[in-house]
């Protein structure tokens, strides 16, 4: 049975801090809440810890896992070669929804980094995530804490109804305040290539470091997790609609109704008198989108909707975070 425990995100108790630190250690379990989503944690330097992330997950094991460290010193035991323009990023991003893919040591677990040389390495900006690295003493692995494929986790309730009874513990610090995942930049490539849009844009690196660069080969987007396999998805068909009028999504999701239950996400307010419909309103910025469009897929997956219609918005800065996620979720894009 998993334990959930309950914390507070800003003050975390020691002793639970500690039950969870010792769980990591004997080389089990804990999901822990990140500023970006809840991810599941393992003993990064423990092999056989690590491949139990990939079995509760149902992960493929090509796809690699994010590392995350308590500070900087943390950093030497699973990275090398950090250069001076990898400690400007982390000198200017964290803590914070940054991952770095850097050369790995030779002791983190061989599955972390699915085969390659690489590492991809973050320090999170979240009291209970960063109490509990530095308690385990260990630099922690740790994916989404959702089965593999489904809306990342934003809530401990989340966590619970995918991985309920296949981990040890879910230590509860309320919402996320990002709610999708960290950048990733591999920094071994001169210049930088963003591997997976984030919270840290395009241009706010480049002001730091310089000319970045966009992954486009599939060479390049395997030493990043969350670009390769179809993510972020619900049980629910998914279709994006980039640009529409309000006449026009109303027709569409009208349609749809004729074959069963439609879901609509999105900042324009389509009003549709059918039980069958639900529709969950968003306020058309780019945070509310973000905080909201994994905890939507999954309150429309409950509606038991057959289909789920989203409404896209601008790709410009963060947005393109949220259209790449949405993107990657949709079965079909117009």
């Amino acid at each position: 049975m998993t334990q959930v425990i309950q914390l507070d995100p800003e003050r975390p108790q020691q002793k639970a801090i500690e039950r969870a630190a010792a769980t990591i250690r004997s080389g089990e379990l804990v999901a822990f809440p990140t500023e970006t989503v809840y991810g599941l944690g393992a003993n990064a330097m423990n092999e056989i810890a690590v491949r139990k992330i990939f079995e509760a997950k149902g992960r493929p094991a090509d796809n690699p896992l994010i590392v995350h460290v308590g500070g900087r010193e943390m950093l030497d035991v699973v990275a090398t070669g950090v250069d001076e323009k990898a400690e400007r990023l982390i000198e200017g991003f964290w803590p914070g929804p940054l991952t770095l893919v850097l050369n790995r040591t030779p002791e983190v677990a061989r599955s972390v980094s699915a085969g390659l040389p690489t590492i991809a390495v973050r320090m999170p900006h979240n009291n209970i995530a960063l109490a509990l690295i530095r308690a385990s003493k260990t630099p922690i692995a740790a994916p989404s804490a959702n089965s593999s494929g489904r809306p990342s986790p934003t809530a401990a309730a989340h966590v619970l109804e995918d991985l309920g009874g296949k981990i040890e513990m879910i230590l509860d610090g309320g919402t996320t305040n990002i709610g999708i995942e960290s950048t990733v930049l591999d920094v071994t490539r001169d210049p930088a290539v963003i591997l997976r849009p984030g919270w840290v844009t395009q241009e706010m690196l480049s002001e730091l470091i310089g000319p970045v660069e966009r992954a486009t080969s599939d060479v390049e987007l395997r030493r990043s997790p969350g670009t390769r396999h179809r993510h972020y998805s619900p049980c629910a068909r998914v279709i994006l609609i980039e640009q529409a009028s309000l006449e026009a999504l109303g027709r569409t999701c009208d349609n749809y109704l004729r074959s069963g239950k439609v879901g609509f996400i999105g900042h324009t307010r389509v009003d549709l008198d059918d039980p069958n419909f639900n529709a969950i309103i968003l306020d058309g910025s780019v945070e509310d989108y973000a905080r909201s469009i994994y905890s939507a897929f999954r309150a429309l997956d409950q509606f038991e909707a057959k289909v789920i219609i989203v409404e896209g918005i601008s790709d410009r800065d963060e947005g393109a975070a949220v259209m790449d996620r949405l993107r990657r979720a949709a079965s079909e894009t117009r």
